[in-house]
Parts: C-alpha cells; structure tokens; sequence
C-alpha cells in the first residue's frame, strides 16, 4: 500500500465498524464496552461490610462478572465473581504474601461495594 491509501484504508474500516455499531442493540453495545474495559483493566477494588466495617477488601479487579448459564438459554446466575488480591490486612496496596484469588459474592448479598480505585 502507498502512504496515500494507508489512510484511505483506515478511515473506510472505521467507517464500516461505525456502521456496524448503530446496527447493535444497545445490549451488544453494552457487552462490547464491557469487554473492552475488561481488556484495557479497570483497577477495581470490592468491599464486603459486616456491622458497618470493613471485613474483606479485595484490590486490583478488572472486571466483576454475573455469571451465566451453560445451557439452556441466555439465564443469568444468581452470583457474581472475579479474580482480585486479597487486600488481607485492608491498607489497600497489594503487599509481598498478598495475591490474585478467585473470589464470589451473592446477588443476594447487600453488604458490598464495588468501585474504581479513585487512585489510579
């Protein structure tokens, strides 16, 4: 390709992604915008409550998931999961024997937040 199509090339194929976006549900455009943050990292932190204070922080989530079934359709579980530090003694800064676990918190669970770290 010569310098002059090279940019000819690209305008057209964000032309036809733009097309291709206002063709979406606003659901598909939802589920894209998800996976790109989950890929480009949000730095989430989830905290769990219990009577009123901090018990369990978790730092450094990407992206908090509501898990699906495997079959039978589009049916939501009722949890949601994801990996994150452990942030065990809550000064919220991943220390040397702190690491990335798997964890998962109820829908039915009232007593969490979860934020973006306003530090980063």
């Amino acid at each position: 390709m010569t310098k002059t199509t090279l940019p000819l090339t690209l305008l057209l194929i964000l032309l036809l992604l733009s097309v291709a976006m206002l063709g979406c549900t606003q659901e598909t455009q939802n589920k894209i915008g998800r996976s790109l943050q989950n890929w480009t990292g949000a730095n989430g932190v989830l905290e769990v409550y219990s009577g009123g204070k901090v018990v369990k922080r978790f730092i450094k989530i990407d992206k908090l998931s509501t898990a699906t079934a495997t079959s039978g359709g589009d049916m939501n579980r009722p949890y949601r999961f994801a990996y994150g530090v452990l942030d065990t003694n809550l000064n919220g800064e991943q220390d040397d024997n702190e690491r990335k676990v798997y964890f998962e918190i109820s829908d039915y669970s009232t007593n969490y937040v979860f934020y973006g770290d306003p530090g980063t």
